[in-house]
C-alpha cells in the first residue's frame, strides 16, 4: 500500500482534506480556520496513525476494554433517549400552535355565532313590530296587486335569507364543536409528549451519570490507555472501510447547497456536545446537521431517525459532500460527510464538534438532504 493511500487511513483527516474538495482553493478552510481561531479551538490536523496505547498488563488491558464496552452502551442508551427527546420536543412545537390556532377559530367561531344570533333576533323582533303576522298573511290581507307582487318578492328573499342564516349557525355550530374535539385530542397528545419528554430526558441523564461515574473511577494513567483504546478501535474500522476501495468510487461533487452546509459545520468545530441542543453555542448530533441544513435554505427532519426515515436514501459509492450518513442500526447518530473519507460530527456527551473517519462507525446508509 501506497504511502499516500495510507495517509488517508485515519480516524480523522483533516479539514483541509475534508473541504477543499467543496469550493474555491481556500474558501471553506479559511472560514473554518477564522472560526476555530475565533473560538480558540484550532482546526485539528491528526496523525496518519493513532498513538499507541500506554502499555497495560493484560489483565488490565481487559479490564479497560470492558470498561469501553460498558460507556459504548451508555452513551449509546443515551443517543437513543435524545432522539426520542427530540422528537417529543419537536411533536410538542406542533401541538402547541396546533392549538394556538384552533383556539384562534374558535373565538372566531363564537363571534361569528353571536353575530349570527343577533341577526335571527333582530329579525324577531322586526316581525313583533308588524304585530306578529307573517309574510304570507300579509300578503292575503292586501289589496293592491301590485304591492302583492313586491310582497311575494320580499317574502320569497326572506325565506331565503332566514333559511341561510340557520343553515349558517348550524354549521358554525358544528365546526365549533369539531374544533373544541381537535383541540382536546392535541392536548391528549401534548401531554403524551410532556411525559415521553420527561421519560426521555430522565434515561439521558441516567446513562450519561452512569458513564460519568464510571469515568471517574479510573486513574490518569487508565483514562489515558482508554482514550487511546477508543481511537485505535476507531482507526481500524476506518481502516477497514478504507480498505475495500471505496474511495475509487465516491466522487461525487457537493452541491450549491451542499457546499453551505459543509461551510455551516465546518464552522461549528470545537463546540461543546450537550443532548438536545442545535446551536449556537452546542449541538447533539442531529441538531449540526439539521441546522447545517437550514443554514443552506433547505429545512429537514430534527431527529437521525427522521432523517433516515424521511430523506432520500443514495449508495454510499454515490455520496457527496453535504450528504448524511447515519450510523448504527437504530438510527441513532448521524454525521455530515465533507469529502476525502471524512466526516463532521457531534459525537457524544464530554466530546466536541469533530472531524473523524467516515467508516469508524457502523454505517447504516446515507441520506441526501436536496435530492
Amino acid at each position: 500500500m501506497g504511502p499516500g493511500k495510507r495517509g488517508l487511513l485515519t480516524a480523522a483527516v483533516t479539514v483541509v482534506c475534508a473541504v477543499t474538495v467543496l469550493a474555491a482553493p481556500g474558501t471553506a478552510f479559511a472560514q473554518a480556520g477564522g472560526t476555530a481561531h475565533a473560538a480558540q479551538s484550532p482546526v485539528p490536523t491528526p496523525a496518519a496513525s493513532p498513538a499507541p496505547a500506554p502499555s497495560a498488563t493484560p489483565e488490565a488491558a481487559k479490564k479497560l476494554e470492558k470498561i469501553r464496552d460498558t460507556l459504548d452502551r451508555l452513551y449509546h442508551d443515551a443517543a437513543v433517549a435524545t432522539d426520542a427527546y427530540n422528537a417529543a420536543e419537536e411533536a410538542s412545537k406542533k401541538q402547541s400552535a396546533q392549538i394556538v390556532a384552533l383556539a384562534k377559530k374558535i373565538v372566531e367561531g363564537q363571534q361569528k355565532l353571536e353575530n349570527l344570533k343577533n341577526q335571527a333576533g333582530a329579525a324577531a323582533r322586526s316581525q313583533y313590530r308588524t304585530g306578529g303576522l307573517p309574510p304570507t298573511a300579509e300578503l292575503l290581507l292586501s289589496d293592491d296587486p301590485q304591492q302583492f307582487l313586491d310582497g311575494a318578492g320580499r317574502v320569497l328573499q326572506g325565506q331565503r335569507a332566514t333559511k341561510n342564516l340557520l343553515g349558517e349557525m348550524t354549521q358554525t355550530q358544528a365546526d365549533l364543536k369539531d374544533y373544541a374535539a381537535d383541540a382536546s385530542s392535541q392536548w391528549v397528545k401534548l401531554e403524551a409528549n410532556r411525559k415521553a419528554k420527561a421519560a426521555a430526558k430522565k434515561k439521558i441523564k441516567k446513562q450519561i451519570a452512569a458513564a460519568e461515574k464510571l469515568q471517574s473511577k479510573l486513574e490518569k494513567k487508565e483514562k489515558e490507555q482508554l482514550a487511546a483504546l477508543e481511537q485505535q478501535a476507531a482507526y481500524k474500522s476506518q481502516t477497514a472501510w478504507l480498505d475495500t476501495g471505496i474511495l475509487k468510487e465516491i466522487n461525487g461533487k457537493a452541491s450549491a447547497q451542499g457546499k453551505k452546509a459543509v461551510q455551516y459545520a465546518t464552522a461549528q468545530l470545537g463546540k461543546p456536545y450537550v443532548w438536545g441542543a442545535e446551536g449556537p453555542a452546542s449541538f447533539d448530533c442531529s441538531g449540526l446537521t439539521s441546522q447545517a441544513w437550514s443554514a443552506a435554505g433547505h429545512p429537514i427532519p430534527r431527529t437521525s431517525q427522521e432523517q433516515w426515515k424521511q430523506l432520500k436514501h443514495v449508495d454510499v459509492k454515490d455520496m457527496r459532500p453535504g450528504d448524511l450518513i447515519i450510523y448504527f442500526g437504530d438510527a441513532s447518530h448521524v454525521a455530515m460527510y465533507v469529502g476525502d473519507g471524512a466526516i463532521i460530527h457531534a459525537p457524544r456527551p464530554g466530546r466536541t464538534v469533530t472531524v473523524a473517519g467516515a467508516g469508524s462507525m457502523p454505517i447504516l446508509g446515507v441520506v441526501r438532504p436536496d435530492a
